[in-house]
């Protein structure tokens, strides 16, 4: 048998190799890799190859030590995943623990809101952020000298026309007033700015619920009836409303709703200033105007709204007290609401 002969049967040899263990593919290595293995004896014969061979005979050569050699570590390779992936699973051993993650307190008080109100019938509505002047003031009855319209309460993109970041969620009422025919019954939560200093107690962006019911004959009677029933699913049933006169732009009469105080009883305390009350949310009849501008006709229809700051609501339920906190991303902070989910 010829030198050359022998190095292609090698090479034939060594394609058809498969190994099923790592001391099966050493055993490889050694017979042909190693320093007095096959590949090494061959070169070492190199110089008694007929001198119009060696030219063939070397490149040969050299093809099957690199062949070897990429299978040895292919082989290699496949065969230590395959090790890890088999590896026997002690099942004494403690289990891992899995870390869960938390929605956020905002989250969690804003989809507790939104299921009360879906169990009265009200659907959710959303709008966008970048309002016009429109659908913030001029269709909710704000006149052109008020004060919420300077720049030191809102946050203008554009000047004529108005181009703003909305100040509050009423903004989709008018949106919803002007495409849909009455009976409307829907809350509107969402994310809305004001220009103010952020401090403990107010920040420049924060979260509101508003909701909206339009009909015929909808009396101030069933706005409180329905804001009762909110109170008590929310706070609890020994939870108590009372509803003071105040004015709104878009609503007469207007009133703000206060609860009492649930962690004194009412008796009062540093948090509800020893008042017994806790103030959560504005509310109204519909001013005849605002259905008037969205081509209702406030003879035939009437409606209640109401709106309360979803922030406000969660310091309540959890006892926070600095809005900071929310948008801080301290997860010492946000790990306490373990709920998910």
């Amino acid at each position: 048998m010829s030198m050359l002969q022998k190095v292609k049967d090698f090479l034939h040899e060594t394609e058809h190799f498969t190994a099923k263990s790592l001391e099966e593919l050493e055993q490889f290595r050694l017979k042909f890799l190693s320093k007095k293995g096959i590949i090494q004896e061959l070169f070492n014969e190199f110089k008694e190859v007929p001198s119009e061979q060696k030219k063939e005979f070397g490149q040969k050569l050299n093809e099957l030590k690199d062949f070897v050699h990429h299978k040895f570590v292919q082989l290699k390779t496949l065969l230590e995943e395959a090790g890890h992936t088999t590896r026997k699973i002690d099942l004494t051993l403690p289990g891992e623990p899995f870390i869960l993650g938390s929605q956020h307190p905002i989250s969690i008080i804003r989809f507790e809101i939104i299921g009360i109100f879906n169990r009265l019938g009200f659907t959710v509505s959303e709008g966008p952020e970048i309002e016009d002047d429109w659908h913030v003031f001029s269709a909710l009855n704000f006149p052109p000298e008020h004060p919420a319209r300077d720049m030191q309460d809102t946050f203008f993109i554009e000047k004529n026309p108005d181009v703003i970041l909305r100040t509050h969620t009423s903004s989709v009422q008018i949106r919803m007033m002007e495409t849909q025919n009455p009976p409307i019954r829907i809350i509107m939560p969402g994310r809305v700015f004001r220009n103010e200093a952020i401090s403990a107690r107010a920040h420049c962006f924060f979260h509101q619920v508003e909701g909206l019911y339009i009909d015929r004959n909808v009396s101030f009677a069933d706005l409180k009836q329905t804001l009762m029933f909110f109170a008590k699913e929310m706070f609890g049933e020994e939870t108590q409303i009372r509803l003071r006169p105040s004015f709104f732009p878009f609503t007469e009469p207007s009133a703000e709703m206060d609860i009492s105080c649930s962690l004194c009883g009412g008796k009062g305390c540093n948090v509800c200033k020893y008042t017994g009350w806790l103030e959560i949310l504005g509310c109204g009849m519909v001013d005849p105007n605002v259905l008037e501008s969205c081509k209702i006709d406030s003879k035939a229809y009437s409606g209640f709204a109401f709106g309360m700051g979803i922030e406000r609501i969660a310091m309540l339920k959890f006892g926070i007290r600095d809005l900071r906190l929310y948008s801080e991303n301290d997860l010492r902070f946000l790990r306490q609401f373990n709920r998910v989910g």
